[in-house]
């Protein structure tokens, strides 16, 4: 039997600091890329808009962002997914 709380098993799959893609979709609306990249630099503030890259869906009604960060540790990594996933122009992240 393990003696590690649930979700620690991730900590031992990274060796941090290190490069980390977060891909978050949402909605092709012009606040949309904005309010992602403003998000994810609260937490991670050496964001450049270089390491954000950008798929517009076939049909132009969503886009795909993927922001590479030097991820810090988990704590960091849980903290932008729970502000990802608070927005309301999000609609997953992973």
């Amino acid at each position: 039997m393990s003696t590690q709380p649930p979700g620690d098993d991730a900590e031992a799959l990274f060796e941090f600091p290190c490069s980390f893609p977060i891909k978050v979709f949402g909605p092709s609306h012009p606040e949309f890329r904005v309010r992602v990249v403003e998000l994810i630099r609260e937490h991670a503030p050496e964001v450049t808009d270089e390491a954000v890259r950008e798929n517009l869906s076939r049909g132009g009604n969503y886009l795909s962002l993927t922001v590479t960060i030097e991820a810090t540790d988990r704590a960091q990594l849980d903290a932008i997914y729970r502000a990802l996933t608070g927005c309301e122009l999000v609609t997953m992240a992973l």
